[in-house]
Parts: structure tokens; C-alpha cells; sequence
């Protein structure tokens, strides 16, 4: 019994409390044996894509060219005394000159014209003394400098390009992400509306659309925001049919969060990619829609100018003159072969299993 008593005493003797010392523990480096590569852990996910991006040479070259191009469209209606709308009928049919190149034979107003007899070379500049003047990519059939309103359709043709873009993603978006996430009658009638808009010819559309209201850029972007949401609309649909039954979603509903906050908070940042590469497509799609209208005259009202309105004026005197169809061709069609490669090298960033393909 006292043995029993003396170690009850001692139980319940309470011991003294730990106090860590500075040579307890040390860190242990083993970073080599598990082989974590503390560099790709660093980077985050924005940074990884630019990496993946810039390696990819066609996508930098595209690049590089819509930031110059597009910096020509802001630089180049300042860069000589022209406006894109002033005529002088006694300057028409110049043929381009540019100071530097002509002592090198090229670009010296010189202009081979087709007659009944032959061909003959002609040099307006001389013909009429104007020795002081030039026009770097000649004039129009008013006399109007074609290299002012290159770069002034150009920006026209951008601004409205990027803008109906822009609200096509935030419409087509948004109607996909809700008929995806709310499924069943909802996900139903949204998907029979989307399938009668698609059903009507777009050109039908926009052509009765731009014969209603006033010609002009907004209109423009108007009729294009009206047809160009439904392949945004769908891709967004099936990235969320795709990742509405995840852990992450239900985690937060199952912490409460409402309907709109799942959708715009959780779920668009994870499918920000392909968002972001059907933009890049469509703007392409959108600078031939309106290069279209303007080519046929339901674009652009005179005297303004974008580059389908430059097209169709060229390819009126295109049998005489053909130097005046040459700059916004070149223009339009690097414009749109750039987004194309800018669009492609997304894809393949934001997604690096298209590689494994």
C-alpha cells in the first residue's frame, strides 16, 4: 500500500514545461534527393504562359506586327500635311514617291500606263512641276493622299474590330456560362434562342440592319455585336458543362455562395484560355465582316474611310492605277494574318497539351 501511495504521489508530480532550444532542430536539406524544382514552382501560371508564348517565333512575329501596325494607325495620318478628306482635283492619279528611295529608281512617281497604241511611262510630278511634292503611296482619284487614309481606315478598321470583339466576348460569355450552369429548361430555351439567331444568314442581318439605321462605326458595331456572340456563346457553354460538377464548385456551394458568384468568381478565371483565344479569332472575322459591308458600300459613309471602303475605291481604277488597291490590301491582309498567329500562339500557350497533339 505505501508503494502504491508513493507512486500515485509521483504521477501526480506535474513535469516541467518545454522550453525549445536554438540547436533542437535544424532544417533539413533534402531538396536534391526528392527533386523539386524550386524554379517551375516559382513561376506562376501568367508568367509560364509568356514563357510558352515568346518561344513560339510565328506568334512574336505577329505580335510585333499589330503593335506596329497598330502604332501606324495612331502615328501615320500626323506623319505629313495631308487629312484623310482633303481633295485637290489637280494632284489626282499621283503615282507613289517617297524622297530617300526615288534616287534608287524605285517609288520616283514614275507610273507605266496602258494606251491604245502600247505602254508608256508617265511622271505626273515632272509633267506639272512639282518637284517639292510628294506622295509616299500616291494619290486617289481626287487627289487625296493615299497614305493618310491607309492608316486612317486602318484605325477605323481596328477600332471597330477590337470593340465588337470585345462586347461579343462579354455577351456570348455571359450567355454561355448561365445556360450551362443552370442546365435543364432554362439551359433548353436559351439554346433553341441562340439556335433561330444562328439559323438567320449574318450578311442578312447586318445589310438590313445598316440600311435601317445610319451608316457609321457604331452602327457597324452594332449589326457585328448582333452576330458574332453565338461561337463565343457555345465555347463558354461547354467549359462549364465541363466544370460545373468539380470539387471546387461544390465546395462553395456548399459554403453558401450564390449562383452568379460560382459562375463569375470560380469558374470564368479557369476558363479565362479559351476565352481569350476565340477574342483573338474573332477579331479577324470582324475586320473582313466590315471590310465586306464597306466593299459594298454599306459601311463607312464618305469622307471617312476604313480599309474595305479603300479596297472598293482601288479596285475602281485597279485596270489604270493599280498602286491605289496595293497598301490597304497589304495592310488588311497582315492585319488579319497577325491576329491569326497572335490567336494560334495563345492557344498552345494557355493549353500546353495541344503540343502533345
Amino acid at each position: 500500500m505505501k508503494t502504491g501511495k508513493a507512486s500515485g504521489a509521483a504521477a501526480g508530480v506535474l513535469q516541467p514545461a518545454y522550453i525549445p532550444q536554438d540547436g533542437d532542430f535544424r532544417l533539413k536539406e533534402d531538396a536534391d534527393k526528392i527533386a523539386i524544382d524550386t524554379n517551375f514552382a516559382a513561376q506562376s501560371f501568367w508568367k509560364d504562359v509568356l514563357v510558352r508564348y515568346f518561344k513560339k517565333i510565328s506568334a512574336v512575329i505577329g505580335l510585333v506586327l499589330i503593335l506596329l501596325i497598330s502604332a501606324m494607325a495612331v502615328v501615320g495620318p500626323g506623319m505629313n500635311a495631308y487629312t484623310y478628306s482633303e481633295q485637290n482635283l489637280s494632284q489626282k492619279n499621283f503615282a507613289p514617291r517617297v524622297r530617300v528611295l526615288e534616287g534608287l529608281g524605285i517609288f520616283d512617281g514614275d507610273e507605266t500606263i496602258k494606251t491604245t497604241t502600247g505602254t508608256k511611262v508617265a511622271n505626273l510630278y515632272k509633267d506639272k512641276e512639282l518637284d517639292d511634292l510628294y506622295y509616299w503611296f500616291g494619290s486617289d482619284n481626287f487627289g487625296r493622299d493615299i497614305w493618310t487614309r491607309t492608316w486612317s481606315g486602318a484605325r477605323v478598321s481596328l477600332i471597330i474590330a477590337v470593340a465588337a470583339a470585345v462586347i461579343d466576348m462579354v455577351i456570348g460569355m455571359s450567355y454561355g456560362l448561365i445556360s450551362g450552369y443552370f442546365g435543364g429548361k432554362v439551359d433548353m430555351l436559351m439554346q433553341r434562342f441562340l439556335e433561330v439567331a444562328n439559323g438567320i444568314p449574318r450578311l442578312v442581318i447586318v445589310t438590313l440592319l445598316l440600311l435601317v439605321l445610319q451608316p457609321g462605326m457604331l452602327t457597324i458595331i452594332f449589326a457585328l455585336m448582333l452576330t458574332e456572340w453565338v461561337g463565343m456563346s457555345r465555347i463558354a457553354r461547354a467549359e462549364m458543362l465541363k466544370l460545373k460538377e468539380q470539387e471546387f464548385v461544390l465546395a462553395s456551394r456548399t459554403l453558401g455562395a450564390g449562383s452568379f458568384f460560382i459562375i463569375f468568381r470560380e469558374i470564368l478565371p479557369n476558363i479565362i484560355g479559351p476565352i481569350i483565344t476565340q477574342v483573338m479569332f474573332s477579331i479577324p472575322t470582324a475586320i473582313f465582316t466590315e471590310a465586306f459591308l464597306s466593299f459594298v458600300g454599306l459601311g463607312i459613309p464618305v469622307p471617312q474611310c476604313s480599309l474595305g471602303s479603300l479596297i472598293s475605291e482601288g479596285f475602281n481604277s485597279f485596270t489604270t492605277h493599280p498602286y491605289q488597291i496595293v497598301p490597304p490590301i497589304v495592310v488588311m491582309a497582315l492585319l488579319m494574318l497577325s491576329f491569326n498567329m497572335v490567336a494560334d500562339g495563345l492557344r498552345e500557350a494557355l493549353d500546353p497539351k495541344l503540343k502533345e497533339m
